[in-house]
Parts: structure tokens; C-alpha cells; sequence
């Protein structure tokens, strides 16, 4: 029987995509009151590229629900706090511990399932996090001309950077990009299993890899907020669609269970 456009990784299928959101108190019509909100430029950017977003408050959601989508992304947000790390915490440093809980058990599942995972600013910090990095708390501490990256509240800042030869960075954006930027925290010890991929001119860690499992990127600037550059976003959801077929055959009559590890390497790779 022909795949249709709603059978898992069909032809027309959209993959589903779960983003995490904040959980604090937001505005809409003549309401002011706790809401889950995601930014729309994160909403958009993965329906333009072709999956269908799906909101996973930090409340009431549990890793098993990794089930019902075919990657996730890790958005920005609040400071991760420093007892994930082991940290004394810096006078600057804002945090949301329960978001923080929430937001590592989807990362690390995610990663146990080999599952397609895009993990942006406070979510590349959350993946590090997740596989025993640290974090510096307040980059112009240690380098005066950070502060270029989040100039001032609600302006996003822009990072140009270089990407490493053979990694996702470069294959999805060249050896040298720009983008949004809006952060004071940044990469320190980069956690075993990950693998610096792009650096900025004064050496701040721009994005980070897996060398091993499914495909995950972790990237500290906002690519969604650069609407004129849906590669990073285009080339997610492509491997979320192969990682659906790869599910949907795992499913087929004559197989038990459900697949929990990524196809092989070259298949979650972009061409």
C-alpha cells in the first residue's frame, strides 16, 4: 500500500516536533497570568521548514513522551542553574531549577533514544550540562568584549563565527556564518561526547556535536531569530522525517517493539 501524506515518514509527512517553552508569567489579550510560551519565531521556523510544532510545557510532561515526536528542540531561555554543575552561583546568574529538571530529562532521553535533537543558546548550555559539562556563569568576566553578545535587554546581538571541517555546521552553513546572538553565559568544560564544532573570532564555543549516536547540534546563538537563513532548521527537520521512517519500519507487522536507537550514522547525517 502507497505511503500517505499521514503514515510516519510518508512522502507529504510533516515530522512532529517537540519544543520545550518557558513557564512564567505572560500576557495575551486583556489576560496577564503563568502561561507555556514559545517564542513564535521558534513555531515558525520549524513549519517553514516543514515539521509541525508540538509544545511541551516543563509541567505535567514526562520523557516518554519523546513517543509521539520525531525530534526535539532544546529552545533558549533563563539561566540553567549552577547546582546542575556543581557551581556556586554568580550574583548575574538567573535561573528556573524546575524548568532545568524538565528540560535535562528530555535532553538526556532524547539522546538514549538516538533521537534527532537541536538544542539552542540555554539548550546547548542544557546539553552540556546533561553529559557533565559546565558553564562560565558571566562571559565578560573573562572576556570585556562579550558584552556584544547580549547588548542590552530584549536586543539580540550578532555573532560571526567558523565552522570545523567534516561537521554538521559545515555542511549545513560553510566554513563561516553569522546569526543572532542574545547570551552572558557560554561553554566551559565541554562535556565528554560532544565535540566543538564552530567558534567565534574571540574563541566563545558557538556550537558543539555528538560524535556518536543520532544526530544533535547544539548551537549558543538563535538561528530562528535570522529569518533569512532556514538551513540549520531545514536540515533538522530532514533527519527528523528520516528518523520517522526509521520508527515506522521498526513498526511494521513481524517486528516487536518499538525502535529506541538511531538509524546508522551515514542516515542521520545531511547529504
Amino acid at each position: 500500500m502507497a505511503s500517505s501524506a499521514s503514515e510516519p515518514g510518508g512522502p507529504g509527512y510533516r515530522p512532529r516536533i517537540g519544543l520545550t517553552t518557558y513557564y512564567q508569567e505572560g500576557s495575551w489579550g486583556v489576560w496577564n497570568s503563568v502561561a507555556a510560551i514559545v517564542p513564535g519565531a521558534y513555531v515558525e521556523a520549524v513549519a517553514a521548514a516543514g515539521g509541525t510544532p508540538l509544545l511541551l510545557p516543563p509541567v505535567g510532561t514526562d520523557p516518554d513522551v519523546l513517543e509521539l515526536v520525531d525530534g526535539l528542540i532544546v529552545i533558549g531561555g533563563v539561566d540553567v542553574d549552577p547546582q546542575f554543575y556543581g557551581a556556586d552561583r554568580h550574583e548575574l546568574t538567573s535561573s528556573q531549577p524546575s524548568r532545568d529538571e524538565h528540560d535535562l530529562a528530555l535532553t538526556r532521553a532524547a539522546l538514549e533514544r538516538g533521537m534527532p535533537l537541536f538544542a539552542i543558546c540555554r539548550g546547548a548550555q542544557i546539553l552540556n550540562v546533561a553529559l557533565g559539562g559546565t558553564l562560565i556563569q558571566h562571559l565578560p568576566d573573562v572576556n570585556e568584549n562579550a558584552v556584544r553578545y547580549q547588548p542590552e535587554p530584549g536586543r539580540y546581538g550578532e555573532v560571526e563565527f567558523s565552522t570545523a571541517p567534516g561537521s554538521r555546521c559545515r555542511e549545513l552553513l560553510g566554513e563561516t556564518a553569522w546569526s543572532p546572538c542574545y547570551h552572558h553565559q557560554a561553554l566551559e568544560t565541554v562535556a565528554e561526547g560532544l565535540v566543538v564544532t564552530a567558534r567565534a573570532e574571540d574563541g566563545t564555543i558557538e556550537a558543539v556535536e555528538t560524535l556518536e549516536g543520532g544526530w544533535t547540534l547544539g548551537v549558543q546563538f538563535h538561528p530562528e531569530e535570522n529569518r533569512k537563513d532556514a538551513r540549520l532548521f531545514e536540515g533538522f527537520v530532514r533527519v527528523a522525517h528520516g528518523w520517522a521512517q526509521h520508527r515506522a519500519r521498526q513498526d511494521r507487522p513481524g517486528r516487536t517493539g518499538r525502535a529506541q536507537t538511531a538509524p546508522q550514522r551515514e542516515d542521520t547525517r545531511i547529504p
